[in-house]
């Protein structure tokens, strides 16, 4: 498709097909939508993990077979930016934002649900940013690659006309179980490669053309460090992690590799979430009142080194962050864990926890302006992550002057993971 533009953004989708090892012979089929200004001078890019959207519908295999007489692909029916359309808050600053959507199959009979715990859908978004940072808005990737120098097809100026970034800084966020997607991707290159070598999740990414007989891209590994992405921090949303025996073994790994890295992260957690906080349904909950439990995803960011924290809505759900309403994510929501606060006096999607997801996201990306430009990762150490003018504006009763941060122990209205070691 063309570009779309907005005012002076760009709205366009890439389809391409992902190799995660050349050595490994398994393919994932994606879909990168992707919100970039018109000027092509992004000051860095917002790559969000989508929650409940990640799969496919049940007809999605009949709809392939049409599809390929159609010359259509059931994946351009999935719009995960219309539910998390924050795109306000990147426009401000300058930066883009893009989503990814993979056709990942963990269950025979439900090949339309993902239940979260699949790293591989973590190093996808990881794939996906770094292909944004090296070819920009194009299909034809191969036409930028220099293995390619020799073919009729390559065009050494394609580059400068579909880049649009200025750098590699990414922040990555996600909803749900993109949430803990969003965990792996945040770890950048070097650990997604020695994690994925000891969880059997080898990653060398290659990336296919998705014609019949593909042109394909040089290993991820030849590329050069301002070619993939550079995770400059995180935002967690509710995040559901799961393990399932051999299908999805959790993100464990990636959240202890996180507890040691020096870069700003929050998770958000809604009060009444029980989809993230049922340990029942997220294995292991994202947060625990107890901080003698090892059991939580929180937990497991504990360190000496640790710059996690997290935030508590009251009243939160598990879909108040959505941009527009589904029924699929309301399931989540079905039975709350505020006894006193019935199901429907929580937060609704396209409402007041919407618009403090915006506010979180703008303040969050202007931890890394300096006198109006983006310069990299965030300049300073732990204190002054810790206070930072960012974590100033959560860490009160009521950030935005509309919705209310449920306090802790201690009174403040954030919580470090560096406190769970001590």
């Amino acid at each position: 498709m063309q570009p779309i533009r907005i005012n002076n953004y760009c709205f366009d989708r890439i389809h391409t097909w992902i190799q995660y090892d050349k050595r490994v012979p398994q393919f994932i089929e994606v879909v990168i939508e992707v919100f970039y200004p018109e000027n092509r001078q992004a000051e860095g890019l917002v790559m969000f993990s989508h929650g409940f959207l990640i799969g496919n519908d049940l007809l999605y295999y009949p709809k392939k077979i049409i599809g390929g007489l159609l010359n259509d692909n059931p994946l351009f029916g999935i719009n995960p930016s219309a539910y998390y359309n924050y795109s306000s808050a990147v426009v401000e600053h300058n930066w883009a934002m893009a989503f990814v959507t993979a056709s990942h199959m963990q269950s025979a009979g439900m090949p339309w649900i993902d239940f979260g715990g699949n790293p591989r859908v973590g190093q996808d978004a990881y794939v996906a940013a770094s292909y944004l940072v090296k070819y920009g808005a194009t299909d034809e990737f191969y036409r930028i690659d220099e293995h390619n120098r020799d073919r009729s097809f390559y065009n050494s100026e394609l580059g400068t006309q579909t880049g649009f970034m200025k750098n590699n800084n990414v922040i990555f966020a996600g909803h749900s179980v993109g949430g803990a997607h969003a965990q792996v991707a945040s770890v950048g290159f070097e650990k997604l490669q020695e994690i994925g070598k000891r969880t059997s999740r080898s990653f060398d990414p290659v990336l296919y053309d998705r014609e019949l007989i593909p042109a394909f891209s040089s290993p991820m590994s030849s590329w050069s460090d301002e070619e993939r992405a550079n995770p400059v921090g995180f935002i967690q949303l509710s995040p559901v992690d799961m393990k399932i025996p051999v299908l999805a073994p959790g993100m464990e790994p990636y959240r202890e590799a996180l507890a040691e890295l020096p870069i700003p992260n929050v998770m958000v957690i809604g009060q009444c979430d029980s989809a993230c906080l049922d340990k029942s349904k997220s294995q292991p909950p994202a947060w625990s009142a107890d901080k003698a439990a090892n059991a939580s995803q929180f937990r497991e960011f504990a360190s000496d080194k640790s710059w996690s924290t997290v935030a508590n809505v009251e009243n939160g759900s598990h879909c108040g962050y959505l941009t527009e309403k589904s029924a699929l994510c309301s399931v989540a929501d079905a039975k709350s864990f505020c006894k006193s606060t019935p199901v429907k006096d929580t937060y609704q999607a396209a409402g007041d926890e919407t618009r403090f997801t915006t506010e979180l996201i703008r303040n969050f990306i202007d931890l890394f302006g300096e006198n109006g430009t983006y310069n990299g990762g965030f300049k300073g150490d732990f204190n002054q992550w810790r206070g930072s003018n960012f974590m100033k504006w959560l860490d009160k009763k009521s950030p935005d002057g509309v919705i209310n941060l449920v306090p802790f122990r201690d009174g403040k209205y954030v919580d470090f993971a560096r406190e769970c070691y001590r």
